[in-house]
């Protein structure tokens, strides 16, 4: 298990920084019980390992105009590992889609898409994404509700997993 290389310390400081990561590190150490440089030297090893990825801020897409989310279930003629890296590369280049996922069984990639309105998203459909090369077939659902957005990792399952691997 991957955690094992982290001590109870180091996944404090994760829980914490996935909770709140505008914290000083001064509120960190804190929280955590160590001294504040320690504290630090340790979120910079975290980071450095790839523990930490990176930080943002989540922004609410409808307050800022985006009114539509959709996902997008994507089948490619082709599952050549060429012709799946020019369709990831594709998404890249698209701003309506958020997120990418390649999966197994009868779709090859899920997309969460944003949209200022159903027009707009209905502009991408059909003059981008079905039109991209080696696309078979796109099936989309419109997000009604969001009834859950948690990012991250659920730490206290992770906690209890060590502690279930120490007894």
């Amino acid at each position: 298990m991957p955690s094992t290389k982290l001590d109870p310390i180091d996944r404090k400081i994760l829980a914490e920084l996935q909770a709140d990561g505008r914290m000083t590190n001064v509120e960190l150490s804190r929280r955590v019980g160590i001294s504040a440089p320690p504290c630090l030297r340790r979120v910079r090893a975290l980071e450095e390992t790839g523990f930490i990825t990176d930080y943002h801020a989540r922004v609410n897409a409808r307050e800022l105009g985006f009114e539509v989310q959709v996902f997008a279930m994507v089948s490619l003629r082709s599952q050549a590992e060429k012709d799946l890296s020019a369709f990831e590369a594709a998404c890249n280049s698209w701003p309506l889609v958020r997120e990418c996922h390649m999966l197994n069984g009868e779709i090859d990639f899920i997309l969460k898409c944003v949209a200022p309105d159903l027009s707009s998203f209905q502009a991408f459909l059909t003059e981008e994404l079905t039109a991209a090369e080696n696309v078979a077939s796109v099936k989309t659902s419109l997000v009604i509700r969001n009834a859950k957005n948690e990012p991250g990792v659920p730490f206290d399952v992770l906690e209890a997993r060590v502690a279930d691997g120490e007894d």
